[in-house]
């Protein structure tokens, strides 16, 4: 783990800092992800995030409280990165208190409170588009002159990320502070990219999301979140052929027949009292010991044992949420590293992450473990 020694401003935040000042002008017209054309009347003040992921994203452009403008989200990072939500609340207490939404991917929202909100904008991810649209919410929010603006970290995640956070920051009235950030993350994606171009194999990887979810392997990513991102690192996801879709179940024997190179599990802490016990709990206050036994637990289960890259050592894991999250350059780092241990011995996406935080946000700089390797 990275500890934290000096602070350190990198050289994308010295270019930032020459950046000049943009102020959005409103009515303003953007395209957003989706390539719809949305216009923004004023400046938003009163936010509704269909996923809550994009709380991380406010903490790039509105830093001192990404808070401020938020009125309704779905905290899923409540439901899915314990420790992350424990570290926005003891920060921003206030955040307890706004209206947890449960805007689920489906549509499925008590949409008549949201409204009572008064927002004047939604964000959305780019996945939810067409659930939403079938659901009718996007019809009644055009009703009532509600702007939807789509991101997207998870579909198509090396080519949208940067633009997205680009797109959130004009909308916010956050150019420069959206600038800094997109700089910062496309040279270290260039980086990745310049040093896999050279490299001839390409390894076969499979991994397993949220390992541990239940008693049977092998869910997993095809052509979107996990899978597309270690498509970013130039790697073949053993998902992408075995799916149809984004995402789904393989079984254990295709698996093994597949051969994969390397096996990568994901993980993030669960809020206590959950059923299930091995899930990798990789965040904030994260402790060794305890994720050591997960993935010893793993491991050993019946047939996961027998995949070849378990058998040659090659098994990693790795934060679960980096999937769908405004900091993914971290994931793919990690993913970089785990895959081509030799062409990025040197890199130390810890630190990646530590820079991000200090650098671009005034989120608390503290300790947690993102990644895992079996070779010690």
């Amino acid at each position: 783990m990275y500890k934290n020694t000096a602070r350190v401003l990198s050289v994308a935040g010295l270019m930032a800092a020459s950046f000049s000042v943009f102020a959005t002008t409103y009515p303003l017209t953007v395209t957003d992800i989706s390539g719809q054309k949305v216009t923004i009347e004023k400046a938003p003040q009163r936010v509704i995030l269909q996923d809550g992921r994009d709380l991380l994203a406010l903490a790039v452009l509105d830093k001192a409280n990404p808070f401020e403008h938020v009125v309704a989200w779905n905290n899923l990072l409540k439901k899915t990165d314990s420790g992350t939500w424990d570290m926005l609340k003891s920060k921003w207490p206030e955040s307890a208190n706004i209206l947890d939404m449960g805007f689920s991917d489906k549509g499925q929202v008590d949409l008549e409170t949201v409204i009572a909100r008064k927002p004047d904008l939604m964000v959305a991810q780019l996945r939810a588009k067409d659930s939403l649209a079938q659901a009718g919410v996007l019809d009644k929010l055009a009703a009532l002159h509600i702007p939807v603006v789509f991101l997207d970290y998870e579909l198509d995640p090396a080519k949208n990320t940067a633009p997205s956070i680009e797109l959130l920051g004009k909308v916010m009235n956050q150019e420069d502070n959206a600038r800094a950030y997109t700089t910062f993350y496309n040279a270290h994606f260039q980086n990745i990219q310049k040093a896999v171009s050279a490299i001839k194999t390409k390894p076969n990887v499979f991994i397993e999301p949220i390992a541990g979810r239940d008693d049977s392997c092998c869910f997993t990513h095809g052509n979107a979140g996990w899978g597309r991102l270690i498509q970013a690192v130039d790697a073949n996801n053993i998902g992408s052929q075995l799916l149809p879709g984004a995402s789904g179940t393989v079984s254990l024997e295709q698996v093994i027949s597949m051969k994969p190179d390397v096996y990568i599990m994901t993980g993030s802490a669960r809020p206590k009292g959950g059923s299930v016990t091995h899930i990798l709990p990789f965040g904030y206050g994260a402790d060794q010991a305890s994720l050591d036994k997960a993935a010893k637990v793993l491991t050993s289960r019946t047939g996961v044992a027998q995949i070849p890259a378990v058998i040659n050592g090659n098994v990693y894991a790795v934060y679960h949420q980096f999937y769908n999250h405004p900091y993914n350059i971290v994931g793919m780092e990690y993913l970089a590293k785990f895959i081509y241990p030799q062409e990025f011995k040197t890199l130390d996406p810890a630190k990646t992450y530590h820079d991000i935080v200090r650098n671009y946000t005034n989120l608390p700089d503290q300790d947690f473990i993102l990644g895992w390797s079996a070779k010690k």
